[in-house]
């Protein structure tokens, strides 16, 4: 028994006899503390070394490239000897700081202007019932975008070609983005939203790289709806002269029709512009083949605005004296953002109050607070652009 226990204490590093650590003990103990320490040594020297540039390779000779770094300048410069013969033409790459260096290539797509991030990745949950007063233009919009999507064999079998997108123009609060995202909704296609400025890019060359890869993205992941909001910041009539910027907003647009041009009818994507200003809107991109069906969204009228109102009260406690048909007559010129302003306001009233239901009295009060809402910012408006 003294036998076997005196083994057993030297397996755990003490000596026979003694309670103190053995010396095998402490070897074991150095080299744990030494590969810990060389780790953080290394680790330390990694997060000092300075970090790497991503440019674009656009030519390539033997063991040097030309590349292209954020700013647009152009170097020729080595490339490793584990990399050559890896590199190519269009190519993105990793580079030194100081002499350019190309150390290793990187995927495309943490060099692309990632197009992905305007894809709406939920569904919107917009439904046609919760849009009121338009009943011919969602008429025309299922069968300009839905239809096609839905069932490009009728269109095959008749022998005609749907549009290839709309525009959808109008006063602001008519509902235009509700009506593109009611249809993406109802035709489970992917959703791309994005604002006409944010095609307009730093660089030259940029934006119309971000129009194409938009394009490229939707024929992948079709059907898709893409869905460009103020479509005038970047179709505005062109004009001759201008500065480098307004070029370049040309450039990008230049490839928007391009690219509009370019993908099939039938290629289950669809291209929906919005805006407030028709006028001011470029005839290239309106012209039959392009946006070539425009769907005027005017301001509802005393029927329309009482279905307004029906679907932003639908969830609100109101008092039996309330009458939608009379207040609805009393917002004659209201969009519909302005009426769900309304409704949301004569809410606030009613719990100032401490009320546990929304009176007559309270929508007249928000309809007032929003009229003198309304004119003092078109006095700002007359004061500022005469």
């Amino acid at each position: 028994m003294s036998s076997e226990k005196a083994e057993s204490g030297s397996e755990y590093g003490y000596r026979e006899g003694s309670s103190q650590p053995s010396a095998n003990y402490y070897e074991e103990e150095n080299k744990l503390l030494k590969a810990t320490v060389s780790h953080l040594r290394n680790e330390l020297m990694r997060l000092r070394q300075p970090p790497l540039m991503l440019s674009e390779v656009i030519s390539v000779f033997d063991d040097k490239a030309v590349i292209v770094i954020s700013n647009g300048n152009r170097f020729m410069v080595n490339v490793a000897s584990n990399l050559q013969g890896k590199v190519k033409v269009g190519s993105f790459v990793l580079v030194e700081q100081k002499n350019l260096n190309i150390v290793d290539i990187v995927k495309s797509s943490i060099g692309e202007m990632n197009a992905e991030k305007f894809v709406i990745i939920e569904k919107p949950e917009a439904d046609w019932s919760q849009i009121g007063g338009l009943h011919d233009q969602i008429q025309e919009l299922k069968e300009v975008i839905e239809l096609p999507l839905m069932k490009p064999e009728l269109f095959k079998k008749i022998g005609i070609i749907p549009p290839k997108g709309i525009l959808l123009y109008g006063s602001p609060g008519t509902g235009k983005t509700l009506l593109a995202k009611a249809v993406a909704a109802s035709t489970n296609s992917t959703f791309i939203e994005l604002v006409g400025s944010e095609l307009v890019q730093k660089f030259i060359g940029e934006g119309a790289k971000l129009v194409r890869e938009m394009f490229k993205l939707a024929k992948e992941k079709a059907p898709t709806i893409i869905f460009i909001d103020e479509i005038d910041s970047i179709a505005a009539k062109r004009i001759e002269l201008g500065t480098s910027g307004e070029r370049e907003v040309q450039r990008t647009f230049m490839q928007l029709l391009a690219e509009i041009d370019g993908f099939k009818n039938l290629d289950n994507v669809k291209v929906i512009g919005c805006t407030n200003r028709r006028d001011i809107v470029d005839p290239a991109i309106l012209r039959p083949g392009r946006l070539d069906r425009q769907i005027y969204i005017p301001l509802p009228d005393d029927q329309g605005r009482e279905q307004i109102f029906r679907i932003h009260t639908g969830m609100m406690r109101l008092s039996k004296t309330v009458k939608l048909d009379i207040i609805s007559k009393k917002c004659d010129g209201f969009s519909g953002a302005e009426i769900r302003a309304v409704c949301t306001e004569a809410g606030y009233f009613a719990i100032r109050a401490g009320k546990s239901s929304v009176t007559m009295k309270d929508f007249e009060k928000a309809i007032e607070k929003v009229k003198q809402s309304d004119e003092i910012e078109s006095r700002d408006y007359q004061a500022m652009f005469g």
